[in-house]
């Protein structure tokens, strides 16, 4: 799950089974990167990519809020994710 090339990019983390890259944005080195990264992101997305951002210090200092927000995005993906929600069998 640790970085892998998608197209022309390499992504920080990457889940196969659901799309998914989950992208660490670096401390002050990353806000001459910001327009860079709005690009990259659009064209993993027209791939078929779904992107998680997280700060540098969001992994650093607020782990538990991270996982959180991973789990959240994971076990509610018709929700976070962009997909239909599942019909509930009657």
């Amino acid at each position: 799950m640790r970085q892998r090339p998608i197209g022309r990019y390499i992504v920080d983390f990457y889940c196969s089974l659901l799309n998914l890259a989950i992208e660490i944005d670096g401390a002050a080195s990353h806000d001459c990167k910001m327009e860079q990264d709005k690009i990259r992101q659009r064209e993993l997305e027209l791939l078929g990519v779904k992107i998680i951002r997280f700060t540098d210090a969001d992994i650093r200092y607020n782990l538990e809020g991270v996982m959180y927000i991973l789990k959240t995005k994971i076990l509610r993906p018709s929700q976070s994710l962009g997909t239909p929600p599942l019909k509930k069998e009657e």
